[in-house]
């Protein structure tokens, strides 16, 4: 049985993962080496240190959710309690948060900190996972099916964005209508629920607007439409001198200029602007790659998936690492205004680490117990009804 199920395991996605995530350790310590000298006034391998211990705690992370039963998140033992903690911890940050970067969204505990908006991801996809595949049988029932989950969302969405942390509320929101389109609502509801969305956002913005439309977010949408003539266009036109800079091979590890106090937020948010000064082409189309298959990979299983749960949490996951990689990226080659969201695996960063870590051992075990299926299906209990279904390679059949 132990024998059949390590032989089950997508090892490709394991290998994947930790090459990206070794990846992004070695370059956080080229990226951050100057920063912590010149600004922090600390030992040159100071981020070093601190990102291979999230790396360490974040391995041990990925093993246990590798090793959980994904369906055990079903039961409401753990559903109910995930969602008032995520909630509570987002209105704690209001009481006893540190603000950093003019968003107040992280505890500190001496030199360590906590971003619980990292870990709300991550329950926004269980959660809505979990409640629209026990609705599978009444999934386009409005008022019974559709509306209820949605409460949770809406909580997270406001907290994180009274923080205010705009970036990432977007993120959560576009993971969550990935995982609502891809339920099986049929595209009638799904219009209802834009339609009820705009309603309920459109007088936010209007009560909010003096925190959202700051100085330094239209700003960013100035240095977006010329970053060379607007006085915020700073990070911007050195991001852009890093990516030209490198060229096809890169001008060696280490050996980036924009780093040494040119480029702010190096070891996090621009690292992908380091790469590609000191490894090239090369060395971004290496990052893209192995991104691209993750989420690919993710994606694959989902639709491979025949239980709902498994299908949803797959699709939500790879949303999630697919949105965020496409907004770093895009805002640092000025595709759309800059926002900080870092590199999923590659950015500095303990609480993105770990949850991204802990999403990505719920997805190896999703993926295990797919390949379970597929190689030892002779020896599953025929004679158990299973959950309701859907045909490999397709999104749920209860659209019409």
């Amino acid at each position: 049985m132990i024998k059949k199920i390590l032989k089950s395991y997508d090892y490709s996605l394991i290998i994947a993962v930790l090459i990206l995530s070794i990846f992004g350790l070695i370059m956080v310590y080229s990226a951050s080496m100057v920063t912590a000298v010149q600004i922090n006034k600390m030992e040159s391998d100071y981020f070093f240190n601190k990102q291979r211990l999230h790396l360490i705690i974040s391995a041990v992370a990925f093993i246990v959710m590798a090793i959980f039963p994904y369906k055990a998140m079903l039961s409401n033992k753990i559903l109910v309690p995930m969602v008032f903690m995520s909630l509570g911890g987002l209105l704690a940050l209001f009481i006893f948060g540190q603000a950093t970067n003019n968003a107040q969204s992280w505890f500190e505990f001496g030199n360590r900190s906590l971003q619980p908006s990292e870990f709300v991801k991550l329950s926004v996809i269980i959660y809505l996972s979990a409640v629209y595949a026990k609705k599978q049988t009444y999934i386009n029932e409005f008022n019974k099916g559709v509306v209820p989950p949605l409460a949770y969302l809406v909580l997270a969405c406001l907290f994180v964005a009274m923080q205010p942390d705009f970036g990432t509320a977007a993120i959560i929101f576009a993971i969550a209508a990935t995982i609502i389109f891809t339920s099986g609502m049929n595209y009638k509801n799904i219009f209802k629920l834009g339609l009820i969305g705009f309603i309920i956002v459109a007088p936010f913005i209007l009560i909010m607007k003096d925190k959202i439309f700051t100085k330094v977010r239209m700003g960013r949408i100035e240095a977006f439409q010329d970053p060379f003539s607007s006085e915020f266009g700073y990070h911007l036109v050195n991001s852009y001198l890093a990516l030209g800079a490198g060229g096809l091979k890169g001008l060696g590890l280490g050996n980036s200029v924009q780093k040494l106090g040119y480029l702010p937020e190096a070891h996090t948010d621009f690292i992908m602007a380091v790469i590609a000064e000191e490894l090239g082409l090369f060395g971004v189309c290496f990052v893209l790659l192995i991104l691209g298959y993750i989420v690919l990979k993710g994606i694959f299983i989902g639709l491979k998936c025949k239980d709902p749960f498994g299908s949803l949490l797959a699709i939500g996951i790879a949303s999630m690492i697919g949105i965020q990689s496409f907004i770093n990226l895009a805002g640092i080659s000025g595709v759309i205004p800059l926002t900080g969201v870092p590199l999923p695996f590659v950015s500095y960063g303990g609480s993105s680490l770990l949850q991204l870590s802990l999403a990505m051992g719920i997805l190896v075990n999703v993926s295990m117990f797919v390949n379970y299926e597929e190689k030892y299906k002779n020896n599953v209990d025929k004679s158990r009804p299973e959950p309701v279904t859907k045909k490999p390679g397709t999104i749920y059949s209860y659209r019409k």
